[in-house]
């Protein structure tokens, strides 16, 4: 029996069949492609070099940024000095404008003879102000010391200075005390007791207070007047003395200090001792307790009036050199009321000072 072969047709295949092989076939070629571009892919090269450099560059940056804050904090202080210096530009140049002013002014009123004036004025006080400089530098505090209880600083009215220094100390017998009952009572005791009454201690604190300050370029001399003148250092009587000698200025403050208070007063001879000095004193301190008992006359009686002593100041005051400073130290006496009006009238006619020291000065 024979059997007639079927003829092979394309659309014989199923369809499925079809789509199988087609997917079959893009996978693989989809495994190829990927293979291929798995091992063609470069590996990355690393150089040494260039990382380097970048990590240098990364530094140089970051020092770069750090610089730049620093610039910018500079650029601020700069600009906070800088308006600090305009304002005070600004301040400036309204003083200028001011002194401008003021200099068209003075040149206005020098016209009227103004400025010459001012200008007087000016050296004037120029010439004062070198003068008081002078004479603090001269001040005698390193050629003598005088403390006083408690080391205080002793301020006075006292014209302190000069080339020619006398001191006139007191020595009559009411330097013993301040009333007349114990002057009298004193003057009896033995010479060691009068050296140490109260009332002379203080006199003779007050010359070494005196010679503590005097200029140490200065020349000096101490007096000591009673019914007769005598220098405390008697061979240099109608001498100066170097304030800058220590010796001799210690020597005159020791022979004080060894004088007894005694008879009466004679201010007339005091002052004649100190117009016969040459040079004259530019300076005289009066260190005493009343108006002269004596003068170059005597005196009829054995007491004596409160006028007849004023009589005895007034000639004591002819023999007086002129034009010389009187400073009045004066320590109060008993019964003597004329005496305090008549000594600071002395030292305001001569242009001195005058005072009245308390108990404990100095």
């Amino acid at each position: 029996m024979s059997f007639s072969r079927r003829k092979l047709s394309a659309f014989s295949l199923s369809f499925l069949d079809i789509m199988s092989c087609g997917f079959g076939a893009a996978v693989l070629l989809f495994l190829i492609i990927k293979h291929n571009v798995d091992t063609n892919v470069p590996q990355p090269i690393v150089n040494s070099d260039l990382s380097s450099e970048v990590v240098l560059l990364e530094e140089e940056v970051l020092e770069g940024e750090k610089g730049l804050v620093i610039i910018r904090n500079t650029i601020s202080d700069i600009d906070e000095k800088l308006v600090t210096a305009q304002g005070l530009a600004r301040r400036i140049m309204e003083e200028i404008s001011l002194t401008e002013g003021l200099t068209n002014e003075l040149v206005l009123d020098g016209k009227d003879g103004k400025l010459n004036k001012i200008k007087s004025d000016i050296k004037r006080l120029e010439t004062e102000k070198q003068q008081l400089i002078a004479d603090l530098n001269k001040t005698g505090e390193d050629s003598r010391k005088y403390a006083g209880d408690g080391n205080r600083a002793y301020v006075t009215g006292l014209r302190m200075g000069g080339r020619n220094i006398l001191v006139l100390l007191d020595t009559s017998g009411s330097m013993l005390d301040s009333s007349i009952v114990n002057v009298i009572r004193r003057r009896n005791m033995r010479d060691e007791r009068k050296r140490t009454a109260p009332k002379w201690l203080r006199a003779l604190n007050t010359v070494s207070w005196l010679s503590a300050k005097f200029p140490n370029n200065s020349q000096f001399q101490l007096y000591t007047f009673n019914t007769e003148t005598r220098a405390a250092i008697p061979e240099s009587k109608g001498q100066w003395l170097k304030v800058g000698d220590k010796v001799q200025l210690d020597r005159a403050i020791k022979n004080m200090k060894n004088t007894v208070p005694e008879k009466g007063t004679n201010l007339e001879n005091a002052f004649k001792a100190a117009s016969q000095l040459r040079p004259l004193p530019d300076n005289i301190y009066l260190i005493t307790d009343g108006l002269p008992t004596k003068g170059s006359k005597s005196t009829r009686g054995a007491t004596i009036s409160g006028k007849q002593r004023l009589n005895l100041f007034e000639r004591a005051l002819k023999t007086l050199p002129k034009g010389v400073p009187v400073n009045v130290i004066m320590f109060p006496m008993e019964g003597d009321p004329l005496a305090a009006k008549a000594f600071w009238q002395l030292s305001w006619i001569t242009n001195g000072s005058f005072m009245s020291p308390s108990e404990d000065w100095p």
